[in-house]
């Protein structure tokens, strides 16, 4: 049975990033909302508490019944997980007297503690509460602490239960994954085990058992994620899948021709369909970033609809959403989190179309779909693809949308990824692509004034897309992609460089 991890939500910003880390040390885990059934089955070795955006002594705060859980497994508090704790089995939790945020050092550190093993006196923690733990029980004992924080780390005696006031899963908690190799490896007694090739296997495995000889539709996009679902499926029931290629005008330029080829190759039951004029007539005149996600989604949709209805007894349609996808779009878990921005794979199905939902890489970053795909045996010329968003150039389109404004944007992109590709640079960017501006500027041509577009380059260097830091492209390069974009592309004259991190800014422009 497949050993887990059972993360429970209580809204904070960094739980992904405990996910994050815990799959770093190849133990599987879930994120659970902290009001739903969490599943304790007999492969769950041991469950994390999360951060909060609330406090404990809010009358409004999460709670949880930990009767199942406290004492009967392993069980680790972080942040608002260990002032939750704190609180309710004898503590006393108050507002912090000083700010405690940011870095700070550990002053004393419990070696004796197999959870503390291996930890610096003085090594660096990430701080990020408003509350302290002024107050523990008498069968707690400190296990750590900082100059500011007296209880940074707890245990409680005869129990697997530890606290943390600190965030070991940021970068700035320099031996945070040590740490959870300490609980999860071993606390908690997980083999680590969870590997690329371990999750297609069960992911196969899975597949064939919850579609059994149902008949799967699929839309390809060319990137990773569609094509890592689609040979996942493909190894799952064969020839019961049908792939759908969608030429929505929104495609990179030759891109529709390219892709189709490409998965031919793969011995993938591929049709190609030319829906351009349908979602142009959808975007025309939109201007709203969000209005325009949601009409390439319900045209989207529809297209499939009349596509699935063209095959006899399909069942599902697969998708290859992934977890930031999920993320941006809602809260994960159900939980408190921010909507940032719609994607037009998250949110489920229209009424009419009776096809039920299958996504097999919906708790997957970026990253771990590459290395699944590379266990698949996918080329690396696919797998190294940067991602492309799912609304495609309508959201590199600032403004309304144009079969111009389009071509316009291809010829422009082209000569940028292809510049890329020929420096030696394209692999060393996570995501590259020009965004075309709503805005015209004065240029000189020869001897003749012009007012032409402007637009902008975009590369970004990440691991999961979650968050992104610009990539410094050396000047020459960009001096000349610049030159050579105005001198090919009709309708440009001036090109600039985003020097945006994500946060604050996202990836994408729209």
């Amino acid at each position: 049975m497949l050993e887990k991890i059972i993360i429970v939500d209580f809204g904070s910003q960094y739980t992904q990033l405990i996910a994050r880390r815990v799959r770093e040390l190849n133990v599987y885990c879930e994120i659970h909302p902290f009001n739903s059934t969490l599943g304790l089955d007999e492969s769950v070795k041991a469950v994390i508490l999360s951060g909060s955006p609330f406090s404990v002594r809010d009358e409004n705060a999460p709670q949880i019944d930990l009767s199942n859980i406290k004492g009967k497994m392993p069980l680790l508090g972080v942040c608002y997980g260990a002032q939750y704790m704190a609180q309710h089995f004898g503590g006393q939790v108050l507002p912090s007297e000083t700010r405690e945020y940011g870095r700070a050092n550990l002053s004393y550190v419990s070696q004796s503690n197999s959870f503390m093993k291996g930890i610096s006196d003085n090594s660096q923690v990430w701080m990020s509460h408003g509350d302290t733990i002024k107050q523990v029980a008498d069968n707690f004992e400190i296990i750590a602490s900082t100059e500011d924080v007296k209880v940074a780390a707890y245990h409680i005696k005869g129990e697997d239960t530890y606290g943390i006031q600190f965030h070991p899963e940021v970068y700035h908690s320099t031996e945070g994954l040590e740490l959870l190799r300490n609980f999860i490896v071993t606390v908690a007694g997980c083999s680590q085990n969870w590997t690329a090739s371990s999750f297609a296997e069960t992911t196969v495995a899975d597949l064939k058992e919850k579609i059994g000889n149902d008949k799967v539709v699929l839309g390809l996009s060319g990137g990773v994620d569609s094509s890592v679902a689609a040979m996942l499926l493909k190894e799952a029931i064969g020839d019961n899948l049908y792939c759908i290629f969608v030429d929505n005008g929104l495609l990179r330029k030759n891109e529709f021709e390219q892709v189709l080829e490409q998965y031919k190759d793969l011995g993938l039951n591929i049709k190609g369909v030319d829906a351009k004029s349908r979602f142009y007539e959808a975007l025309a005149g939109e201007s709203d970033p969000e209005k325009k996600r949601k009409a390439i989604g319900r045209v989207f949709i529809e297209v499939f609809d009349d596509e699935a209805n063209e095959l006899t007894d399909i069942s599902w349609l697969a998708q290859g959403t992934i977890y930031p996808d999920v993320i941006e779009s809602v809260s994960a878990t159900g939980g408190p989190s921010a909507t940032i921005k719609s994607h037009h794979n998250v949110g489920g199905l229209p009424d009419f179309m009776k096809l039920k939902i299958v996504e097999p890489l919906r708790l997957l970053f970026k990253d771990e779909v590459r290395r699944v795909g590379k266990a698949l045996g996918l080329p690396d010329n696919l797998l190294g693809r940067h991602p492309f968003p799912g609304p495609g150039l309508a959201i590199r389109i600032l403004g309304d949308i144009t079969p111009e404004k389009v071509r316009l944007l291809q010829e422009a992109d082209a000569v940028f990824i292809d510049g890329l590709k020929k420096a030696g640079l394209y692999d060393s960017v996570w995501q590259a692509g020009v965004i075309l501006l709503p805005v015209q500027s004065v240029g000189v041509m020869g001897d003749e004034r012009t007012y032409e577009n402007a637009v902008a380059l975009r590369a970004v260097e990440s691991t999961d897309g979650m968050t992104a830091d610009w990539v410094h492209l050396p000047y020459e390069f960009l001096a000349k992609t610049s030159n050579e974009i105005i001198n090919k592309v009709k309708g440009v004259n001036r090109v600039v460089y985003d020097i945006s991190s994500k946060p604050p800014a996202t990836i994408e422009w729209e």
